[in-house]
């Protein structure tokens, strides 16, 4: 019954939000890249079978914020067998002691946190040693602090177009697909568009000038539960959504899942761990928009 319960929760849950970006991306202006967005279900501290729901679901993109539970869940015999095509998304801050771990993770399609060049010599160091003959190169984006909290990670952002410059011209192994930025939580969308969303495009102009780079080439990861419609409204690409497709989280041990914690000024909340005030505000604020599964 749990199971059957479960698989038509996560069901339900699922085609709600596929409509929801689709309407979202509808009402875009047509001045924007016409880039479909990509939703990442995100699916940390979720147990196996609630991925293995989503993915019979049609659904194919996963974010995981830490390195050794998606090591874990990636072999997870049942992913394994039922989930071939699955894409794995990392979106947690990346320590270089680490790099090894991830890239040694089966389906991995896209490390989203690289903040710093340091950080992208060692995954592109990594990423040619493991891949042997292949010529594939690893998917990455470029994490920046568009809120200038002390507690976020990512770059500065005047640090952005020289971090960028040194990956295309220096990390062979690496193929940059864009940036990515948390943002401040909470943000009252009735003061006007997200200021963090509007620096992260910016950036991206800045870029894009800088380098001579296709705007519609370069992503922008931004938008997760309480703001990914205004996210694709205004240009993303990528959203990272958890919360409202597998259920609110609960962290019985989450030193379990860093046991090397970063001597940064103070420990940095994951994406997506916003207070339960926060989340019930904004999802009463958009619960009119919400469209139930078919």
């Amino acid at each position: 019954m749990w199971k059957a319960a479960m698989s038509e929760e996560v069901g339900k849950a699922l085609r709600s939000v596929v409509e929801r970006v689709n309407q979202a991306a509808a009402r875009r202006p047509k001045t924007l890249p016409a880039v479909p967005p990509r939703l990442v279900a995100v699916s940390k501290t979720k147990p196996p079978d609630m991925v293995v729901e989503a993915y019979r679901q049609g659904q194919r993109n996963f974010g995981e914020n830490y390195v050794n539970e998606l090591v874990d869940k990636a072999a997870d015999p049942l992913i394994l067998s039922s989930c071939p095509d699955i894409k794995w998304h990392f979106i947690g801050h990346l320590q270089k002691n680490n790099v090894n771990k991830l890239l040694g993770v089966k389906n991995l399609f896209l490390v989203e946190t690289v903040d710093s060049s340091k950080l992208a010599d060692k995954v592109n160091s990594s990423w040619q040693r493991l891949r042997g003959s292949s010529t594939q190169r690893l998917k990455v984006m470029v994490q920046i602090n568009t809120s200038g909290e002390q507690s976020k990670h990512g770059l500065p952002p005047e640090e952005t177009v020289s971090t960028v410059n040194h990956i295309v011209s220096q990390c062979s192994a690496l193929h940059f697909l864009g940036l990515m930025t948390i943002g401040r939580y909470g943000y009252d969308l009735s003061l006007g568009p997200n200021p963090d969303f509007q620096m992260l495009i910016s950036r991206r102009q800045e870029v894009c000038d800088s380098l001579k780079l296709p705007v519609e080439e370069v992503e922008l990861s931004m938008g997760m539960s309480t703001d990914f419609e205004h996210a694709i409204e205004v240009g993303s690409t990528n959203v990272r959504v958890g919360s409202i497709i597998f259920g609110n989280r609960e962290y019985p041990n989450s030193a379990a899942n860093t046991p090397n914690p970063s001597p940064g000024p103070s420990p940095a909340p994951s994406p997506e761990k916003t207070s339960k005030t926060v989340s019930e505000e904004a999802a009463k604020k958009m619960q009119h928009l919400t469209v139930s599964g078919h």
